[in-house]
């Protein structure tokens, strides 16, 4: 529902690809390179590109339902369309929201853990103030949402782009050393294939940017252009950072690092502050995008009349689910106070490949329905 009474259509296509970048390249990037780096040492680039193309299967799947079906609510509103499962949709909605508030809770945490190397404070009240601000932002309204995401997103793209620069004389010996980013045994491949399976979450956020389908301007044709641009730019934004830091940086320095981007740009001769400060802004960016597709997702819920109405009523104001951002701001505050980073991210993990496939089996159910609509994309 959008309109007089339902959420605004307010974002464009610059909006929303920006909007999916900050929610897919987050901080993680910047710890992971290394992770990837120990799997795949000099084919860490190939990796990250073996792992995009896999990213970009399910990604079409998300592209052709958010237009078939550009409503809030995402895999709970695909998976009711495929199985016409009522009871299955509800649980998919609740589990993706459960996913979105974990994931929320993680990067308050990390953030916190962060800003604590840099200034001390109490961890209690640090993590319940991050939450407030968060959720506060995300309920004032989608486009200053996605404004403050935009302005973070520039930040953590501007980040990555440093690290390319600054490796300016590592990139004058990718010529004489461009062989050694291709794999010359099964070992090495097993490497790249590991690599792969680690940074496939890098490229996650197209699940998330379907949840603003009712704020998007022309959604059907929109989304998913911006799933596609987002997953293209992004992809080719890993590839130069990560060949950046092969290049300035041996793999198992990489590996070794708690922070390897941040090594890679003291190595270059940056200064390791402006990277700490980036990846501060990343994490906060990712937990605002968690926190506004939770509460999207349960807004769509109550349409579909799996959760109180209430949920789905929307503030004639800030014309956002208000009720719906409190309750999903008070369950990430909850879950950041009482879990471990580690617990929470291997929920946020696990539940994301269950609902992953679940719709991409609704797409078939859908399309053995309905194999050309009209005016769609459609895919494979």
């Amino acid at each position: 529902m959008n309109g007089a009474s339902g959420l605004r259509p307010t974002l464009r296509l610059t909006g929303l690809v920006l909007y999916g970048m900050g929610t897919t390249i987050g901080a993680g990037v910047y710890a992971l390179t290394g992770v990837i780096a120990g799997e795949a040492g000099m084919n860490a680039p190939l990796a990250f590109l073996v792992a995009s193309v896999i990213a970009a299967l399910t990604a079409g799947s998300f592209a052709e339902l958010s237009a078939r079906y550009p409503r809030a609510g995402g895999e709970a509103v695909y998976v009711q369309e495929g199985f016409r499962r009522p009871r299955l949709s509800a649980i998919v909605g609740f589990l993706v929201t459960l996913a979105g508030i974990a994931s929320a809770a993680t990067v308050c945490r990390a953030f916190v853990g962060a800003l604590g190397e840099v200034v001390e404070t109490p961890q209690f009240l640090a993590i319940l103030g991050v939450c407030l601000i968060v959720g506060g932002t995300a309920a004032w309204g989608i486009r200053e949402s996605a404004l403050a995401a935009a302005v973070m997103t520039a930040v953590e793209i501007g980040g990555l782009l440093l690290i390319a620069g600054f490796a300016g004389d590592a990139w004058l010996t990718l010529p004489a050393r461009a062989g050694e980013l291709w794999p010359e045994s099964a070992n090495a491949w097993a490497g790249v294939g590991a690599g792969a399976m680690l940074c496939f979450y890098a490229f996650l956020g197209f699940e998330d940017m379907v949840n603003v389908a009712e704020e998007v301007h022309d959604a059907r044709r929109v989304l998913p252009i911006g799933i596609g641009v987002t997953l293209l730019a992004t992809a080719l934004l890993y590839l130069l950072t990560t060949t950046a830091a092969i290049l300035v940086v041996p793999p198992q320095e990489l590996a070794a690092s708690e922070a390897p981007l941040v090594l890679v740009f003291e190595r270059s001769g940056g200064p390791a502050w402006i990277l700490t400060a980036i990846a501060l802004f990343a994490m906060l960016n990712g937990a605002l995008v968690q926190v506004v597709k939770s509460s999207r997702i349960l807004y769509g819920l109550a349409e579909l009349g799996s959760v109180p109405k209430s949920l789905g009523k929307v503030n004639s104001r800030t014309r956002t689910p208000v009720r719906a951002t409190l309750l999903v701001t008070v369950l990430v505050s909850a879950l950041g106070l009482g879990f471990p980073v580690s617990s929470l991210a291997a929920s946020t993990s696990a539940i994301t490949l269950v609902t992953f496939a679940l719709a991409n089996l609704a797409l078939v159910t859908v399309k053995l329905r309905d194999p050309e609509p009209v005016g769609i994309v459609t895919v494979p």
